[in-house]
């Protein structure tokens, strides 16, 4: 971990300095190159924002993603009803992150006045670490927040921060999670977790929330596979998206089938 550490904070300095001289359209060049009355954000700070962007862009949808696949796999009856109607899918990722969120705790926060939360003042000038855990299961926003429901209303979670906070990525991160989530339901409408649920192991990790691995078995529709009759396979060339043809053994019968 350390050495990927360093290794990709050499990769992000250099890729800042070549956008300080040869800035293009595109935000790093915009961070590299952005002032304010006369101060602009140093080296450290820029490769510090290009770090953040890019690990917690990808750790979170990562996480948003299979842990939305282990809360289907909890809950048979919601997944068939996401497999036969896609159009719940955006539905569907907010309940995802409510009910199961990639992250456990926000950022840390620094008061700048005293701040009143609920019968609590937290004084100014104080380091403040916000968890999420007990906000998006709280029953008095979310009836029965301990079920999974799809087709309830999305929205009100914390998942993705709140004002100025919110997280610059969410738009992203839903569309990457709409999209994985219903190809994966498309091509594999029958999912089986391949391992005990009490064998899964959770990172251990103050701020986010995921497994280590998910370990799937997928099984091909049937209405995919078509008998071809004979005990022959078809190899399919790199980069031929086309209809291929794979023998399976079923038993103690070998045929051919095709699928998409």
């Amino acid at each position: 971990m350390r050495v990927a550490h360093e290794e990709l904070t050499t990769y992000l300095t250099g890729l800042v300095d070549g956008k300080r001289t040869a800035p293009g359209d595109d935000l790093l060049s915009e961070l590299a190159q952005v002032s304010n009355e006369g101060d602009r954000l140093s080296q450290d700070e820029v490769v510090s924002m290009a770090f953040l962007l890019l690990v917690a862009g990808h750790e979170t949808t990562v996480n948003l993603i299979s842990n939305g696949v282990l809360a289907l796999l909890d809950n048979l009856g919601q997944m068939a009803a996401l497999g036969a109607d896609p159009s719940l899918l955006p539905n569907a990722v907010e309940e995802f992150l409510r009910f199961d969120g990639p992250i456990n705790i926000a950022t840390v926060r620094f008061t700048t006045e005293p701040v009143p939360v609920g019968d609590v003042e937290i004084p100014a000038d104080q380091f403040v670490m916000i968890s999420l855990l007990p906000v998006n299961p709280d029953a008095d926003r979310f009836p029965a927040p301990d079920l999974l429901d799809i087709t309830k209303p999305g929205g009100g979670h914390l998942s993705s921060g709140h004002g100025i906070h919110y997280c610059l990525g969410a738009p992203l991160a839903r569309l990457e999670a709409e999209i994985a989530l219903g190809r994966l339901l498309h091509r594999f409408p029958t999912l089986e977790l391949a391992a005990e649920r009490a064998d899964l192991e959770w990172r251990i990790s103050t701020l986010s929330r995921g497994l280590h691995t998910l370990p799937l078995r997928v099984r091909l529709p049937p209405a995919r596979l078509m008998r071809r009759g004979a005990m022959t396979t078809t190899p399919r060339p790199r980069g031929d998206t086309s209809v291929r043809a794979e023998r399976l053994q079923l038993g103690d019968r070998r045929c051919t089938y095709r699928y998409k």
